[in-house]
């Protein structure tokens, strides 16, 4: 349902990569990809959450839906990290596209959902 663009997995492949150099004797093992889910936030009602993921992520997180992040090529940073989508989320993330924007004033995942009804103002949803 959420594939990346390239510049989005170089950029979460980059931030693992960051982790588990920071973290090299955690008992969760190494993390291999990304959880994303959804929170109440803001008047619109939902933002997305980004969480890593671990070796044994399926074992405590039996419900959510995997994904192998496959690029044009195989050489691409990110391509094979997974993606795990919580259950609650996963009717709010099909159709959406997921990005990152990296400009002078911000560095950011970005999401664009088709199927969302509309937008406020207020920043937070």
């Amino acid at each position: 349902p959420l594939i990346p663009p390239p510049a989005a997995a170089a950029r979460i492949h980059f931030l693992i990569s960051q982790h588990n150099l920071n973290n090299p004797g955690s008992s969760e093992g190494p993390a291999i990809g990304i959880r994303l889910g959804t929170k109440k936030r803001g008047c619109n009602g939902l933002s997305y959450t980004l969480n890593y993921a671990y070796e044994n992520h399926l074992d405590n997180h039996t419900r959510d839906e995997a994904m192998t992040i496959n690029l044009p090529s195989p050489e691409m940073e990110g391509n094979g990290l997974k993606v795990f989508v919580e259950p609650m989320a996963l009717m709010n993330v099909i159709g959406t596209e997921m990005d990152y924007i990296d400009t002078v004033m911000t560095s950011e995942f970005t999401f664009t959902n088709p199927n969302s009804k509309g937008e406020c103002g207020c920043g937070e949803s």
